[in-house]
């Protein structure tokens, strides 16, 4: 039973993670009319908390695995206790900074579920799972909606003094609910980051989840102050859209997740890129509020479904390393959402506008897009590659000319010829000399007219001695229909012939 309950559990501690994570953003317009805050001071205020919470998500990643989700969910709760109860007394645009930090915990929990949950289902299931674990961005949307209300009745000073009797009240729950039996490893945080930090596939899963996540974090920060000085909107109207946009991307984000147990995760990022490359150009163009909407949605649909896609393909490629991993990944993403918000700050301080960030977002985006298409042809022949290398029939490759340019592991095995004994060379230096130059000749006329030929052929091995093989030689073409290489599959069939004679 504690088993099954782990999946809403920690989705709700994903919740409040991320309503404690903005609660700044959320009541900025309320709080800056009690403290001074310069416009170009803004966003720092809001993009600080993003800090600690993409730093954090490497070591709470790797201690979900070590210690268990249950022990982690608590502890950060109870860190989150002292920040939350300061800025909710803070006068001052420094106790606001050094509070923000702090509240960053909130938002670095997320990389604990996404190490624990696959734990306890089947691996055609984690793409949704952590989808539905995902969703608990929602906890900023609710953040962005509710607290304006209450502040606007309360206050936002008691607002945010309500928090700390909802961690109590999640400290509690993750005690008796959390599972205490949680299946544990304890391989050492260096060795781990060692064992992933040159791989390049890891990299680009960050860059990807940096943009994704990234734009899903900036938005969600910028959207409030930039809805009220751009468009004059009401302050409870500007929390209702920003409520939109992160409930559009959060409820997104499981549907990409299940989309991406059922068909190719890189085709879905292909598609995710191309998104969020065209609302990047649309929003440069500084539209009107419904131009605008339209951009900022279908950022919010990229960048959703984007993130479900990434953590399906995290699993896949390190199961191993999941938790370092998964804790590197989501860290990036976390300061993807940094950094876009002061640039897009900085950029409107010279010019006036936001259009070169935009710009600038678009760029980014579709140099991902190449990328992905780049990764997925990468891969399939990365997986023809490694079909080749485990095939039990040996294989050789020319060139047009003849010249042998590939050779698989069966090919040394069958022929007693390493593949840099051969390489380059032309493969009548297999020849038995038990055919005769007619025949030869009547292969090669048959590949040509009908682009292969199959049959039996004696050939010679590295030690002098012949054998028999059933070889077919194929006929590669480009698409002009010219011949660029030849391949040739052959299998040892002495000792069949022998028997059969027998």
């Amino acid at each position: 039973m504690i088993r099954k309950m782990q999946l809403p559990l920690q989705t709700l501690n994903l919740v409040l993670g991320f309503m404690v994570w903005v609660i700044l953003s959320s009541l900025i317009p309320y709080i800056k009319e009690d403290i001074p805050i310069a416009t170009e001071q803004l966003a720092w205020v809001t993009a600080i908390p993003v800090i600690l919470g993409s730093i954090l998500r490497i070591p709470l990643g790797y201690y979900a695995n070590l210690i268990g989700a249950r022990k982690v969910f608590m502890i950060s709760f109870i860190l989150l206790i002292p920040p939350v109860y300061y800025i909710s007394i803070a006068n001052s645009l420094a106790d606001l900074l050094i509070g923000g930090l702090f509240l960053g915990i909130g938002g670095a929990v997320f990389s604990v579920g996404v190490t624990s949950l696959p734990k306890y289902y089947p691996k055609e299931k984690h793409g949704f799972v952590n989808g539905i674990y995902g969703a608990g961005n929602l906890g900023t949307a609710i953040s962005t909606f509710a607290a304006p209300v209450l502040a606007a009745k309360f206050g936002w000073s008691l607002t945010i003094q309500f928090y700390l009797i909802i961690l109590a009240i999640f400290i509690l729950i993750n005690f008796f609910l959390g599972d205490k039996q949680e299946t544990k490893m304890k391989a050492p945080l260096i060795k781990q980051i060692k064992g992933v930090y040159k791989n390049a596939t890891m990299w680009q899963l960050c860059l990807f989840y940096f943009i994704t996540f990234g734009s899903f974090v900036a938005f969600t920060i910028y959207l409030p102050n930039f809805l009220v000085a751009n468009f004059g909107l009401e302050k409870v109207d500007v929390g209702i859209r920003t409520a939109g946009f992160i409930v559009t991307a959060t409820l997104l984000r499981p549907i990409g997740g299940w989309l991406a147990d059922r068909y190719h995760p890189l085709k879905l990022l292909m598609i995710v890129f191309a998104g969020l490359t065209f609302s990047a150009i649309l929003l440069s163009f500084a539209p009107s509020i419904g131009w605008y909407t339209v951009g900022c949605l279908t950022i919010a649909l990229c960048s959703g479904i984007g993130n479900g896609v990434i953590f399906k393909l995290v699993p896949t490629f390190f199961s191993k390393q999941a938790g370092v991993v998964n804790g590197i990944v989501s860290a990036m993403g976390g300061l993807g959402g940094f950094f876009p918000p002061l640039i897009l700050a900085t950029l409107f301080k010279f010019t006036g506008h936001y259009a070169i960030g935009f710009m600038a977002l678009s760029e980014v985006a579709l140099a991902s897009l190449i990328l992905v298409i780049w990764m997925y042809y990468k891969d399939k022949l990365g997986l023809a590659n490694q079909v080749i290398d485990h095939t039990a029939e040996g294989v050789m490759v020319t060139d047009k000319h003849g010249k042998i340019v590939s050779v698989n592991p069966a090919f040394t095995k069958l022929t007693g010829y390493e593949g840099e004994e051969v390489l380059g060379k032309n493969p009548k230096m297999l020849k038995s000399g038990v055919h005769n130059k007619a025949f030869y000749q009547e292969m090669w006329a048959t590949i040509e007219n009908d682009g292969s030929w199959q049959g039996e052929i004696w050939n010679r091995r590295k030690d002098g001695k012949n054998y028999l093989e059933w070889l077919t030689i194929s006929a590669i073409k480009n698409e002009a229909g010219e011949v660029e290489q030849y391949a040739g599959m052959f299998s040892d069939i002495t000792d069949y012939k022998k028997n059969a004679k027998i």
